[in-house]
């Protein structure tokens, strides 16, 4: 009975973090939301907004195999980007490298869960700041957001060096971006929903939030201030990126 009320049951819309947490709802959600603002699913709406097709891969070595095996381009690493390789993780350089057809797209967080969550079979779709607004009007047009058709948004966060879950302030008001749009839907909010949304009515200035966060200001600090202002963009897109099979595609 205890492990039943994880899922947050009886509503529509559902909250919760991590790998953990989209395994959790993806046994019964019938569509899951993966938020990895910076930077994976800002990288997938940019890419994805430029006719590409991204597959999600978790981060490692066989990235690179994996792309061998579906003909596609493998994604490097912001600091192994060279000018003959210039596709990366980072949302700013992916506006401006050549748009190839198939791109994996490995990363520890985002990317990671995004493919576990594919084994659900259900729809998963790649939201952030930056077409949050969108990714919720699309889901309530495809009936998503009752108690028989809940929605999971799954905030990715970030890894402490142990490898444990780090809860980040982007993906939590990436989540609560999406969850505003959702927050009419007829199965209404779960609590932890609505915890999260919360966060969102207490922050004037989410950019500002973004830039100054921890994560934000590692990306700034290490050079790549370009992939924060990218992400910090809100609600300028109407890309849905979808995950049916192997690969996101808009929808």
């Amino acid at each position: 009975m205890a492990a039943a009320v994880y899922a947050q049951p009886g509503s529509g819309a559902r909250f919760d973090w991590g790998l953990t947490g989209a395994a959790e709802l993806g046994r019964v959600c019938a569509a899951l939301v993966v938020v990895d603002v910076l930077s994976f699913t800002t990288a997938v709406e940019v890419a994805v907004g430029r006719g590409m097709r991204v597959y999600p891969f978790p981060w490692g070595e066989q990235a690179a195999e994996y792309a061998r095996r579906v003909g596609a381009v493998a994604a490097v690493g912001r600091r192994r980007m060279t000018p003959e390789h210039p596709w990366s993780l980072s949302p700013a350089a992916l506006r401006t490298a050549p748009a190839v057809a198939d791109l994996v797209l490995p990363s520890p967080n985002g990317s990671a869960i995004s493919a576990a969550a594919s084994a659900t079979g259900v729809p998963v779709v790649a939201a952030c700041l930056r077409n949050a607004r969108a990714v919720g009007r699309w889901l309530r047009a495809q009936g998503y957001g009752s108690t028989d058709a809940p929605v999971g948004v799954v905030a990715a966060g970030e890894r402490w060096p142990d490898g444990s879950l780090r809860p980040s302030v982007e993906d939590q008001l990436g989540a609560a971006s999406v969850l505003d749009a959702l927050a009419g839907v007829p199965g209404g909010l779960s609590v932890e929903a609505a915890m999260a949304l919360a966060a969102l009515a207490s922050t004037p200035d989410v950019p500002a939030a973004v830039r100054g966060c921890v994560s934000g200001r590692e990306l700034v600090e290490g050079g790549f201030a370009a992939d924060v202002e990218v992400a910090v963009q809100i609600d300028v897109s109407d890309v849905v990126p979808v995950l049916r099979q192997d690969f996101f595609a808009a929808a």
